[in-house]
C-alpha cells in the first residue's frame, strides 16, 4: 500500500543531502537547510519512522574486496501465478549475490543485478537458482564490462 507523506522544502533538502552522504551530521545539515540541529534530528527521526528513509547503509566497492563481476540477468518464468512469483521473489531476497531484483513488464518477468566473483561463481549461481528450477523457462545473461553509473538516489521532486 502506497501512502504519500507530506514533505516540505526542508524535508526535501534533508533527504537530498542524506542520499549523497549518509554520514552528514545534524550540525552540517542544519547549515545546509537552515534549521537548528535539533529540528533536523526530529525531522530525520520522523522520516525514518514514516519509512521515507528505509536504511542507512555503507556502499562498498566490490573491486576492493577481491575479484568481482556484475551480471545483469533477465528471467522468464514458465508460468506466472502468485505462488511462483512469491517463491521466486523470496528466494532472490534471501540470496547474497542478488543486489537488485525487479519484477518487470515486457519480455522478461524479472531483471536481476548480481555481483559474483567470476564466471565460475556465476555458473554455480545459475546451477543453484535457474537450472534446478522448473518454473524458470529461460534466462538471458549480460556481463557488465564497465560500470558507468551506480546509485540508489531518488530524485526529490518539489510538489
Amino acid at each position: 500500500m502506497m501512502v504519500n507523506v507530506k514533505l516540505d522544502d526542508f524535508d526535501r533538502r534533508i533527504l537530498d543531502a542524506v542520499q549523497r552522504d549518509g554520514r552528514v551530521t545534524a550540525d552540517q545539515l542544519s547549515e545546509t537547510v537552515g534549521l537548528s540541529p535539533a529540528a533536523v534530528q526530529k525531522r530525520l527521526k520522523r522520516l525514518r519512522d514514516q519509512k521515507v528513509i528505509l536504511q542507512d547503509i555503507a556502499v562498498l566497492d566490490p573491486q576492493k574486496l577481491g575479484p568481482a563481476m556484475t551480471v545483469i540477468v533477465e528471467i522468464s518464468l514458465e508460468r506466472e501465478n502468485l505462488g511462483v512469483l512469491d517463491q521466486f521473489k523470496r528466494r532472490m531476497r534471501e540470496t547474497d549475490e542478488v543486489q537488485q531484483c525487479y519484477y518487470t513488464t515486457g519480455e522478461a518477468d524479472f531483471v536481476l543485478i548480481l555481483v559474483v566473483r567470476d564466471i565460475h561463481d556465476y555458473e554455480r549461481f545459475t546451477r543453484d537458482h535457474f537450472f534446478g528450477n522448473a518454473e524458470i523457462r529461460k534466462f538471458k545473461t549480460n556481463i557488465v564490462m564497465d560500470t558507468v553509473k551506480v546509485g540508489l538516489s531518488v530524485p526529490v521532486w518539489e510538489e
